[in-house]
């Protein structure tokens, strides 16, 4: 768990159980949080929305308000796991 200040607010950063990474990535994922700043407040409790990184793949964030400002990471897919769909066909994606 990692605690952040933005605009303010005190949030609270966790790792859903499921996940199993690295301390360097789980502070990278902190480190494009930061980047975020003010934006983060715009999302309303029960909101989700996803980081695309470079390093780790697509993040995605879960957000709660209420009782406290809480951000759960509950997924991260690896680029090798990401799919295209067009036109009705299904393709790996590369970049």
């Amino acid at each position: 768990m990692y605690r952040f200040s933005i605009g303010g607010q005190e949030w609270i950063l966790r790792f859903s159980p499921h996940i199993e990474i690295e301390p360097e990535i789980k502070q990278a994922i902190v480190s494009t949080i930061l980047q975020l700043g003010s934006e983060l407040q715009t999302y309303s409790h029960g909101e989700s929305f996803v980081i695309m990184n470079d390093h780790v793949g697509i993040i995605v964030f879960n957000v709660e308000k209420i009782p406290s400002f809480m951000l759960t990471v509950s997924n991260i897919v690896s680029e090798d796991n990401w799919y295209i769909q067009n036109n009705l066909t299904l393709k790996k994606y590369k970049k």
